[in-house]
């Protein structure tokens, strides 16, 4: 009896000390639900990759096939040498790229520079006057003007060069208006000329420049040039203290969109200009096509995109510093 009374409480004993242990180690075990919850998600991630990749899948391909390839083949070509007949023969050689540092290309580069960066400040200023003109307008009367600015857009970009010839020949509409002003006398002949084609460069990128000047200043409250003027401020101050600050990134936006583009148009200059005062455009379709000389008009296309990533390189190091300057 006595055996039975120990060892009945020291059996309860090791019973109860074992109790909490079991205990433990049930709760510590996750339920069911999370250990099926984990491959769930899993595959809801992988099913959500692959259809973000399904559709994504097209575009890539076509930028691979339409854009990285050929600029692939660009390079190459312009590392190349040329057989007799303008060909692509291989092998590898800097030739091409020493020689377009010959002054007569040098000059064609500096031209291009030089014009691009005059277009893209004419285009900067009368962007930012129109749009600052079509800001200030009526919701209906904004929609309009824009229509009136992109409908002649609407056609081909070679008949409204042809257009400017038909404008600027002699005895045209302009030579007209000048006689009637008194500024000529007569059959005046303004093509081919460096200035018919600069302003057929500013009416080619003008809009261009207006949109996203336009867009930057709709979102501006009036009420802040308001308060300038209630202040104090002349239309000067107005402009330069207020309301260009605030457009800076329509401004570096369009800078971006004339700038860039008008190193590479080769249109304009030979239909308006005569072809006497090259861009790089036509630097490089005369090598291709009047040289007959593929490498190296592979390599001045070389060039001339690295200029462009060096322009853009430009204004997102100045982007970013007003940005630092206004924060």
């Amino acid at each position: 009896m006595r055996r039975r009374s120990e060892g009945g409480p020291a059996h309860a004993r090791t019973a109860t000390a074992r109790r909490p242990e079991a205990a433990v180690t049930v709760t510590a075990a996750p339920p069911p639900s999370t250990v099926t919850a984990r491959p769930a998600a899993r595959a809801t991630r992988l099913r959500h990759r692959a259809i973000t990749f399904a559709l994504l899948a097209p575009a890539g391909l076509t930028v691979v096939a339409l854009v990285l390839v050929p600029l692939a083949l660009v390079v190459r070509n312009s590392f190349a040498t040329a057989d007799p007949y303008g060909g692509i023969r291989g092998g590898f050689t800097l030739s091409n790229y020493t020689e377009l540092f010959d002054p007569v290309y040098l000059k064609v580069f500096g031209y291009s520079l030089g014009m691009a960066a005059l277009n893209t400040v004419v285009c900067l200023v009368l962007g930012y006057v129109v749009s600052y003109y079509l800001a200030g307008r009526p919701p209906r009367r904004q929609g309009l003007l824009l229509l009136l600015i992109i409908v002649p857009f609407w056609t081909d970009f070679l008949v409204r060069t042809f257009a400017w010839i038909n404008l600027l020949s002699p005895g045209g509409p302009v030579n007209a208006l000048t006689d009637a002003i008194g500024l000529t006398d007569g059959r005046t002949q303004w093509i081919p000329s460096q200035g018919a084609s600069f302003v057929g460069l500013v009416y080619a990128f003008l809009p261009t420049a207006i949109f996203p000047i336009y867009a930057t200043l709709r979102g501006v409250d009036p009420s802040l040039g308001e308060a300038a003027r209630d202040l104090g401020c002349g239309w000067w101050r107005v402009h330069t203290r207020v309301l260009l600050p605030l457009a800076r990134p329509g401004l570096l936006a369009a800078a971006l969109l004339t700038f860039i583009p008008t190193l590479g148009v080769f249109v304009i200059p030979v239909l308006l200009g005569g072809g006497k005062n090259q861009l790089v455009g036509n630097l490089i379709v005369t090598l291709y096509t009047e040289f007959r000389n593929q490498p190296m008009g592979a390599a001045a296309s070389v060039l001339l995109l690295v200029l462009m990533i060096a322009s853009v390189a430009v204004l997102g190091t100045a982007a970013n510093r007003l940005r630092r300057r206004t924060s």
